[in-house]
């Protein structure tokens, strides 16, 4: 795939992929198909809902351009798809319990769903990768000591011919560049090139292939730290000097230049954005003109998809911080009425976010009423439930009589869990009057909740 394909298909009328297919056991939940908005970030992006009818079946429609990696969701369970432009898929979710994780946590616990395509080819895409992938599987499996301890450089020759009499003729170049930067990585393993020569091999006389999973996961394997710990080079000092210096964009990259086996220009300032997402959370570094830094990237870029990773990367450190606009939200009460969290603006928002089944949850919600019935005229308490059920939460608060702020549920919304990065309970959350993240985390009833409920109505 060239450059200029890339470019060109940015432009390209998107055409809709549809996809029909068949989930026994998810019956009435919604199934979304979403792609990360790039593959450093890998920032969620929605492309498109459906609901699963009472017979099991759904239909999605996903405008795409070039074949992209996409990821199904039900609930907090995954599957991956290939996803072609013009193609139409008939596939099928092999039954499960979508019930099984109601009181675990579902980042950690969800099982992956199972994906079949009803009719694919031998050579569709999909089928070709799943194929290669088990494969190369089994022969790390089989070798990992003799490749990666002993550098055994013959054992990789005949692993490489066996592909190409197995897979040839390739004709997909997105499958032809799976192939190859999987076999980058095991050279990589191997040392069966220096690291100067797999730069040349890989990506200096290479079109950067921005969409390609396998290509970039080569990319941020091979540049992992590489300003701060692998260039020759590149010292971290100096970039610190840099970054605070005026128009640190233009200078970091002058400074990038110096390291003569980056030749690429792509390349070279795909590494540069790479190590300040790495930069961000080292200490020392100045985590606004890092992101002044990937602003200026974001507008002076000759690259459009580094321009897109420049603003994807601001998006991505910055999200929950201080400041930024909090998550949006629409759900039902105890009443089933649905709350938005942009109606309870104008004043600042405590939500808490528990589960019926989380024992330090109740102790610290017990404790919350005093803190409401001390601040409820300033401040809007909210406990969002995790439960599964509605019902279960329902029942748990009628209960506890003294539970009279606002209750709400997640239900059939996991993506708010996904959006506030719930990933155990309780958390709490405090936002400003205006919508925007004021603490996350905020203190615990138990430990220094009242101090930052006291300063946000300063």
């Amino acid at each position: 795939m060239s450059l200029c394909f890339i470019l060109l298909s940015v432009a390209a009328v998107a055409q809709n992929v549809v996809i029909n297919g068949v989930a026994p056991g998810a019956e009435r939940k919604t199934i979304r198909v979403s792609t990360p908005a790039d593959l450093i970030t890998f920032i969620d992006k929605p492309l498109a809902t459906a609901l699963v009818d009472s017979s099991g079946h759904f239909t999605l429609s996903v405008p795409i351009t070039k074949i992209i990696y996409s990821i199904l969701t039900i609930d907090f369970h995954k599957a991956e798809l290939y996803l072609e432009p013009t193609r139409h898929y008939n596939i099928r979710i092999e039954p499960m319990n979508y019930d099984d994780n109601a009181e675990v946590n579902p980042f950690i616990q969800s099982q992956n769903m199972s994906v079949s395509l009803d009719d694919s080819t031998a050579s569709e895409l999909n089928k070709s990768i799943t194929s290669f992938n088990a494969i190369y599987s089994a022969f790390l499996m089989d070798h990992f000591n003799q490749l990666y301890r002993t550098r055994n450089r013959q054992l990789l020759d005949t692993f490489r011919l066996q592909l190409i009499q197995h897979f040839s003729p390739i004709e997909n170049e997105y499958f032809a560049a799976h192939i190859a930067y999987k076999l980058a990585a095991l050279e990589q393993m191997t040392q069966y090139y220096s690291k100067s020569q797999l730069v040349r091999n890989y990506f200096n006389d290479k079109p950067v292939q921005f969409n390609n999973l396998e290509y970039m996961d080569f990319f941020n394997s091979f540049f992992s730290k590489y300003i701060t710990v692998t260039s020759l080079i590149l010292h971290k000092t100096d970039c610190k000097t840099i970054i605070k210096g005026p128009d640190p964009y233009t200078a970091m990259m002058k400074f990038m230049e110096t390291d003569t086996l980056l030749k690429n220009d792509q390349v070279r300032e795909l590494v540069m954005l790479k190590g300040m997402m790495e930069f961000y959370n080292t200490p020392g570094f100045s985590q606004d003109d890092i992101v002044a830094l990937l602003r200026s990237a974001k507008t002076k870029s000759r690259f459009f998809e580094n321009r897109v990773l420049a603003e994807d990367l601001i998006n991505f450190l910055t999200n929950l911080k201080p400041g930024t606009p909090a998550p949006g939200f629409a759900l039902p009460d105890r009443d089933q009425k649905e709350v938005a969290l942009k109606n309870l603006q104008g004043k600042p928002v405590l939500i808490c976010f528990w589960t019926t089944y989380c024992e330090g949850c109740l102790s610290e919600m017990d404790l919350m009423r005093p803190l409401y019935d001390k601040y409820k005229d300033g401040i809007h308490f909210v406990s969002i439930s995790a439960d599964k059920y509605f019902s279960k939460m329902v029942h748990f608060i009628d209960l506890k009589k003294d539970y009279v702020w606002t209750f709400l549920n997640t239900g059939e919304h996991p993506e708010v869990l996904k959006d506030y990065d719930v990933r155990s309970y309780p958390l709490f959350v405090l936002i400003d009057k205006e919508g925007k993240i004021n603490k996350y985390p905020a203190g615990q009833p138990s430990s220094g909740l009242e101090a930052d409920l006291q300063k946000i109505l300063q």
